[in-house]
């Protein structure tokens, strides 16, 4: 009966043996949930709760036209690779209110995946500098929203002062395949790190 449920496409099936936890992160409003929900195989966990007028002057609304929810836990989904490994992705709230819960949903993380907008990519620092205060190795995704403007890799890369091994790459939140290989850039970047040695 297990590998019947299993194979029902809500449960893990009985043959993985390996699950890797990946964070998908980025500012308020930059497409966390959307990336999740396009790559997640289950219905995604979506914690999301309508913004209040209190909210606008807590949060920067700038350039989110028509945003009226906001992500105040995490999103949570799954993509199994093969039979034997599957991916959770864990979307983590971009306010700086939620830190202490950002921390919480890191623990036991291999790395994490950062949503960028090239409207707002200072709004980017914060969140870079938490991962790595934590030691948590990344992979930046420039989220290409309609009407935001294009910039060369060079810029971006200068602009977000990344460091040469960090991989850019650019998306859609949408595209379930231009998300696909955002993530296989984090993955490929874990896989390919140096090993750190500990004293």
């Amino acid at each position: 009966m297990a590998s019947a449920r299993s194979s029902d496409g809500i449960y893990v099936r009985d043959t993985v043996r390996t699950a890797v936890k990946l964070l998908v992160v980025g500012h308020f409003a930059v497409g966390k949930t959307t990336f999740v929900g396009t790559l997640s195989e289950i219905r995604p966990l979506r914690t999301e709760e309508t913004m209040t007028q209190a909210a606008q002057h807590v949060d920067d609304l700038a350039g989110t036209r028509g945003k009226s929810t906001t992500t105040v836990a995490m999103d949570f989904g799954r993509l199994t690779l093969n039979d034997q490994l599957v991916l959770y992705l864990f979307g983590a709230p971009g306010q700086h209110r939620f830190k202490q819960l950002w921390k919480d949903i890191a623990t036991g993380a291999l790395g994490a995946l950062v949503l960028a907008d090239t409207r707002r990519l200072e709004a980017s620092f914060d969140i870079m500098g938490l991962l790595e205060e934590l030691g948590l190795p990344y992979a930046v995704a420039v989220n290409d929203f309609d009407d935001a403007p294009k910039f060369p890799e060079s810029e971006l890369r200068e602009a977000l002062d990344l460091l040469p091994e960090t991989p850019l790459v650019t998306c859609d939140a949408r595209d379930r395949v231009s998300s696909t290989h955002a993530l296989i850039a984090l993955v490929d970047h874990l896989l390919h790190r140096p090993v750190r040695e500990y004293a």
